[in-house]
């Protein structure tokens, strides 16, 4: 019977990682892809797919390296969403192309992201909530390609922060400065993955196809409005590194300043010996203080003043 579920799951194709079958929220049957077509006319009756990165001989229509956007083709939907995640500290980003119809979802992974297992273990453990069907399926993966964005932007704060500390209190290396300029750039992507997907989510709201109903409706609201919360930690985010980074500038530049005070002072005081050694180091036959017994000593002498002065007045200047 095909509301029994079967003892023993079809052997898994390449790229699949699960096809379900569900009716009034709960899993009646797993099956292949290729039964997928007669499961979901069946009233009542919805078909969820998973893949990840299938190839051609799976999924023919499919190609990665999309623009974040939602399309309409007849009476289904095409989303194209973009993931997060951190990979060996830097943004690693990825796709997931949403195929939504009545009576079926696919969804496809590409490139960085996490597994929806996740969420297809909590949908099917409220069997109330799934009874919505590909309505509440979608709302779900949405929102959890949402939250998965929260832990990319922690992990990016939490390095602004120190960096920012930094900056402040410490010498800025050109490592520093090429890795503000860098986590600036990637959440400038981060950015540009997260904000479509206010559009989407505000497309689903007064969708004729999708939602269904009032309530979905509300449910795809509060995705926009968390969508929203994270771009505004984005733009903070943003605005914390270009401080940052313009204070790295600064500091550089008021080390650089303070480094060619120092040079100054040191070549003024090395120029009083340098000028005394150089007139009495000329060959002339009448100079003063040539023939003057303490006439060494006493050029020395003045050369230490001098040099003291000079030394006293620069570090009394901050110069040295």
């Amino acid at each position: 019977m095909p509301d029994q579920v079967p003892t023993q799951r079809p052997k898994a194709e390449p790229g699949l990682v699960a096809a379900g079958v569900y009716s009034r929220g709960r899993r009646v049957a797993d099956i292949d892809v290729d039964e997928a077509g007669k499961w979901h006319k069946k009233a009542g009756h919805v078909v969820w797919i998973g893949l990840f990165e299938p190839g051609r001989e799976l999924l023919h229509a499919e190609s990665a390296h999309q623009h974040p956007k939602i399309a309409e083709y007849g009476d289904a939907l095409f989303i194209v969403a973009r993931t997060a995640q951190m990979v060996s500290g830097n943004i690693a980003f990825g796709e997931t192309h949403l195929f939504v119809g009545r009576g079926y979802v696919v969804s496809v992974r590409h490139g960085a992201s996490v597994t929806y297992s996740t969420v297809r273990q909590h949908c099917e453990s409220c069997p109330k909530a799934l009874s919505h069907g590909e309505d509440y399926i979608l709302y779900k993966v949405l929102d959890f390609i949402v939250d998965n964005y929260m832990p990319v932007v922690d992990a990016v704060r939490k390095e602004v922060e120190e960096m920012e500390d930094g900056v402040l209190h410490e010498t800025v290396s050109t490592l520093q400065v090429q890795r503000l300029y860098a986590l600036r750039r990637e959440l400038l992507k981060l950015r540009n993955a997260v904000v479509p997907l206010v559009d989407i989510c505000r497309r689903l709201e007064h969708a004729e196809l999708l939602p269904a109903d009032v309530e979905m409706r509300s449910h795809f609201r509060d995705v926009t409005d968390h969508v929203q919360r994270v771009q505004e930690v984005i733009d903070s985010l943003r605005e914390v590194l270009a401080f940052a980074f313009e204070a790295s500038l600064m500091m550089g530049q008021a080390q650089q300043s303070a480094i060619t005070r120092m040079l100054a002072a040191w070549a003024a005081i090395l120029a009083v010996p340098t000028a005394l050694a150089g007139i009495y180091g000329m060959n002339f036959d009448n100079m003063p203080e040539l023939k003057w017994q303490y006439g060494y000593f006493a050029i020395l002498a003045l050369i230490l003043a001098l040099c003291g002065f000079l030394y006293y007045r620069f570090k009394r200047n901050d110069w040295l």
